[in-house]
């Protein structure tokens, strides 16, 4: 599955990138989710397009509109600094990246700078609670535009989702 980041609008040619993602059997969410389900538990996936493809307004309504069901609803976003609109949407658990873990960590501080959120920010990594949402945030394999990543080890992150 597949969410969109602000590289993608950035780069400008988001639409071919996306048919060659389609193309090679990847799933992309923009404002669109998938229903999973394994015997009788059932999961609503959701991905949000990147706030730089449009308005805040049209970003939120994505959201109310993504996180109408009553079944647990995991969202795919890029942005971690919005936890607390996630919660006011009521989501269960978000799963999002972009601040690259705070590119540069001190040691006992944590990230020095993450886009959206500024110098120290809050959001660059592990799980955070905001609410009845618990957000994993990923510090990513790669870099930002910024070739340099200091006491900031590469992250895959693996979530295992139990029945409750």
């Amino acid at each position: 599955y597949f969410v969109t980041g602000n590289h993608e609008w950035q780069y400008g040619r988001y639409e071919a990138f996306k048919e060659q993602l389609v193309a090679a059997g990847a799933a992309v969410l923009d404002n669109a989710y998938v229903t999973l389900q394994k015997g009788e538990a059932r999961i609503r996936l959701a991905g949000v397009k990147d706030l730089a493809f449009g308005s805040k307004s049209a970003y939120k309504k994505s959201l109310r509109k993504l996180a109408q069901s009553l079944e647990m609803t995991i969202l795919l976003t890029h942005r971690p600094e919005k936890i607390a609109l996630y919660a006011a949407n009521g989501f269960d658990l978000v799963l999002a990246g972009h601040a690259h873990g705070g590119q540069v960590r001190l040691p006992f501080i944590g990230g020095l700078y993450a886009p959206g959120q500024g110098v120290f920010p809050r959001y660059t990594s592990g799980l955070h609670n905001v609410k009845e949402t618990s957000m994993v945030i990923s510090r990513g394999l790669g870099n930002s535009l910024f070739p340099l990543r200091v006491f900031n080890r590469p992250e895959l992150v693996l979530v295992t989702l139990h029945a409750g």
